[in-house]
């Protein structure tokens, strides 16, 4: 018996329904009342607002509002960039300090959407209707430098505020995700309003199509920035944190540790490379906005069309990118989206070079703009996946997982954009953005300007305005797509060294499962869970892996002579790549199962229990020719290529071990006694609850208007703040001390870890033999969860009957007086 499936109508009316029923009271098991939620697509339409016009007028290499509007030269803009990115680096340590030290009833977050919000704004009007008119280049460039170091405070606590805001809404995993969900589909609304009537408001108060007139600047953004201001609030009067985001009580590593930990991880560095070598690629970007405001390729009306068709290519790039994703993978999605890049690219330059009329020209470009844009947008979802895959495989060769330092080597990558971004300002002076080209060609401009407006004025300082000439226009654009189609084709190239499969990740993920298993069995920590997952995997490797590859050939899909037959070739094929896939599998899975009864493991173990003999004269005592030695080790197979990465690896911290050690502890190597953290988290923990349950004091004293008590209960805060400062030094000295005897005991560390995990790998007739009871145990627990959910479930629907009767009830009673 089949059932009917709901109608769009259906669907719309049970929304309507959940919305009206859960206003104010959240469903059983979530955290959050539609009430929040609406409020923050609502209010975050108010901060996308704000993003949007800010983010248009920071400091870069390129921005238009600088160079465009304000006037100032490609390589001055790079020299004062480059300071700004370095006043950049204390003030994003001290945004994140006040984070981190935030005690407050408002929450961790929320305060500064609203806080940091209110002073952004008044910087963007102000920085807005400074009379740049009236200032010399040097001026100009400081008073932008300045207002940009005010951004990189205010602006970027605001944006990190809001950004964040979601990880504390709820302490449901499912929750947080459908709410960002909502989130980014509201984020959406402000760029695309904006760009809409920008040009056709500009038009209204300018009398012209310049979009970079400064009147556009200074009497359409102020009023979009305080709606968006007062939007926000919504955030901040109907939502609140439910949670406080937890310690994550791991001891942090020193950047160089983190350095030379990511150094290893090759598809870390294939991702930033294609990031640094990419920095051309952008070259083109203006050439929509340009050919609008200098070449006059068509109305304010056309305009915002352009600017709607435009801004719609990323939707449908993202809902292309999964499918995309699971018929050609991570990887070959990359190749093939970065060379549809160059293609699209180049299909600019015959267009730019040929098509004499601009306003057929806009339309072209703006065509080749959006598959450039649909392509483009594949990485708003390949970007999140690659780098958690990033992550997997540097915890699978190191052990470690390292995520937050990820962003902290990252910073290198600031360093490499500060030098390659010098390169865009001298393309630009080179092709014609300079005073010698603008003062030959300012008579012939003027005259065709005045021809169609007699009263427009062209500033004979603004570089950009050498754009009115179509010849020059026309040259600069080619240049530019050319040096665009080098940065795309330089992008795409680390990408064919990036060989992490889905495949092997599925392999990392099982060798990761296993590591952890056989630690926490050694431990005495094993989970039912964990236990019947991994001997499940191991049993399914076992099986896998002297088995024989079944054909993928699509001749039987292609001999089947009805439809029935077709789609059984088809499915018969790939269950086919499936079993493959999981021959492949298991070879990592038994790979790492058998890594010590290898030639190369045997002599890992031996060279392992003379490092754990010695103890930590290993170190001291290391011969360093050991280097050389590894070097010369064979690499005819795979398994020798493998164990001499690994023997060159060892050599060099070792190396390195013993120049930490021989510096800092000559006297030999003292254990550090990790139980330390312990003690201070558990006091940094009592200390944040008694700050809180002081603050609760001092907020009811106030409320009472009890000056003597206000004034002790201060006094108790700022005793108590004291401490925490003080509790803070001592974990930073014990942090520094532990990573300090970690660096110069890395070999001592590693050798004992590894002897362990082959001990424990020995037992793994010992693991498997609880397999059975712990299956059973895991299965009712399983059961017992399900029968909660379905008890929630109901819980769930009797208490939207009841809200819903009671609501009937008022209405009723209300109608009947």
């Amino acid at each position: 018996m089949s059932t009917e499936k709901p109608s769009v109508v259906d669907k719309a009316k049970n929304t309507i329904t959940q919305i009206r029923t859960y206003w104010k009271t959240p469903p059983v098991g979530k955290y959050m009342n539609m009430k929040e939620i609406v409020s923050l697509a609502g209010g975050g339409v108010g901060v996308k607002f704000i993003i949007t016009c800010v983010q248009g007028v920071l400091l870069a290499v390129g921005n238009v509002f600088i160079g465009n509007t304000i006037g100032i030269k490609p390589m001055p803009m790079y020299v004062i960039y480059l300071l700004s990115v370095l006043a950049g680096f204390p003030l994003t340590m001290l945004r994140a300090y006040i984070i981190d030290n935030t005690r407050s009833r408002k929450g961790k977050y929320r305060p500064y959407i609203i806080s940091m919000g209110l002073p952004t704004i008044i910087l963007a009007i102000a920085y807005f209707w400074m009379p740049y008119n009236h200032m010399n280049d040097i001026t100009k460039c400081i008073v932008v430098l300045l207002f940009n170091i005010g951004f990189q405070f205010f602006y970027m606590f605001m944006f990190d505020a809001y950004d964040n805001y979601v990880v504390v809404l709820s302490p449901n995993t499912q929750e947080r995700a459908n709410v960002a969900s909502v989130r980014a589909l509201a984020d959406s609304i402000a760029p695309t309003i904006t760009g809409a009537i920008i040009p056709l408001l500009g038009k209204a108060i300018t009398g012209t199509d310049n979009l970079f007139d400064i009147r556009i600047y200074r009497f359409i953004w102020p009023p979009i920035l305080i709606i968006g201001f007062f939007l926000s609030v919504i955030i901040y009067v109907n939502t609140e944190e439910k949670i406080i985001q937890a310690k994550t009580h791991v001891v942090q590593i020193k950047f160089t540790d983190a350095l030379r930990a990511v150094a290893r991880n090759k598809y870390f560095w294939i991702i930033s490379l294609a990031g640094w070598l990419g920095f051309l690629e952008g070259a083109y970007g203006s050439i929509l906005t340009w050919l609008y405001t200098y070449q006059h390729a068509c109305s304010p009306g056309v305009y915002t069309i352009l600017n709607m068709i435009y801004g719609n290519a990323s939707f449908w790039g993202m809902l292309l990118a999964p499918l995309s994703i699971k018929y050609l993978g991570k990887r070959n999605t990359l190749v093939f989206t970065n060379i549809l890049n160059i293609f699209f690219i180049a299909a600019m330059y015959p267009i730019v070079k040929h098509v004499g009329n601009p306003s057929v020209m806009i339309w072209l470009v703006m065509a080749c703009l959006w598959m450039n844009a649909l392509v483009g947008s594949f990485a708003h979802i390949l970007t999140p996946s690659l780098n958690g895959d990033i992550r997997d495989y540097q915890q699978y060769i190191t052990g470690e997982r390292i995520d937050g330092m990820f962003a902290a080597v990252g910073l290198i990558g600031s360093v490499v954009t500060m030098i390659t971004s010098g390169v865009l300002p001298a393309i630009y002076e080179y092709v014609g953005f300079n005073q010698e080209t603008l003062t030959r060609l300012l008579p012939s401009i003027e005259a065709a300007e005045h021809a169609l407006n007699p009263d427009k004025i062209i500033d004979p300082t603004n570089v950009y305005n050498v754009l009115y000439d179509r010849n020059t226009f026309i040259s600069i654009f080619a240049v530019l797509i050319g040096a665009s189609i080098v940065g795309a084709f330089l992008n795409v190239l680390p990408y064919f060294w990036y060989d992490l499969s889905e495949v092997k990740q599925r392999g990392m993920i099982k060798v990761l499962q296993i590591r952890a298993l056989f630690e926490d069995y050694g431990n005495g920590v094993l989970k039912d869970k964990d236990l019947v997952e991994t001997i499940d995997s191991i049993h399914e490797a076992q099986k896998f892996y002297n088995a024989q590859p079944k054909s993928t050939s699509r001749d039987a899909i292609r001999a089947a002579k009805s439809k029935e037959e077709k789609k059984a070739a088809k499915k018969a094929r790939r269950a086919a790549i499936e079993f493959n896939q999981n021959i492949e599998i298991s070879k990592i899975v038994m790979d790492e199962m058998n890594r010590f009864n290898t030639p190369e493991g045997i002599l890992q173990l031996q060279e392992a229990q003379k490092a754990v003999d010695a103890g930590y004269d290993y170190i001291y005592n290391f011969d360093e020719s050991a280097l050389a030695a590894a070097k010369a080790l064979p690499r005819e197979t795979d398994a020798e290529k493998a164990y001499r990465k690994a023997e060159i690896t060892s050599a060099k911290d070792t190396m390195f071990a013993k120049k930490v050690a021989l510096k800092h502890f000559p006297n030999g190597i003292e254990e550090f006694d990790a139980s330390v953290f312990e003690e201070l988290f558990a006091k940094d923990d009592e200390l944040s609850e008694k700050l809180e349950a002081t603050y609760q004091k001092l907020y009811a004293a106030r409320d009472q208007k009890n000056k003597s008590a206000v004034k002790e209960i201060t006094e108790e805060v700022h005793a108590i703040k004291q401490q925490q400062k003080e509790n803070e030094k001592a974990i930073k000295k014990a942090t520094d001390a532990n990573s300090l005897y970690a660096r110069a005991a890395k070999p001592y560390i590693s050798a004992k870890k590894l002897l362990a995990q082959n001990e424990n790998y020995q037992r793994l007739d010992e693991i498997a033999a609880m397999y059975d009871e712990a299956k059973t145990r895991h299965e009712q627990e399983m059961a017992e969860k399900a029968a909660e959910d379905a008890r929630l479930a109901a819980e769930e629907k009797a208490q939207a009957a009841k809200i819903k009767a009671e609501k009937a009830a008022k209405k009723a009673a209300k109608k009947n007086k």
